[in-house]
């Protein structure tokens, strides 16, 4: 049970639990970062104009073909 809740899908990508924390801890900061970024963009649309699209597409760009 621990193996599967824990360590499965790190194992999938072959990532360490840690490694796989690390990992996850930053994508996580980076969309709090779009998500702040974009909020302001709607209140005054002339700031952060590309910024969250641009961070979105980095974090895709990351995480295509993990594991493989």
């Amino acid at each position: 049970m621990i193996t599967r809740v824990f360590l499965a899908h790190p194992r999938d990508v072959n990532e360490s639990y840690a490694e796989h924390a690390v990992f996850a801890g930053g994508f996580a900061l980076r969309l709090l970062l779009a998500a702040g970024a974009a909020s302001i963009h709607a209140v005054i649309p002339c700031l952060f104009e590309k910024t969250a699209s641009r961070m979105i597409a980095d974090m895709h760009a990351r995480t295509q073909n993990r594991g493989h």
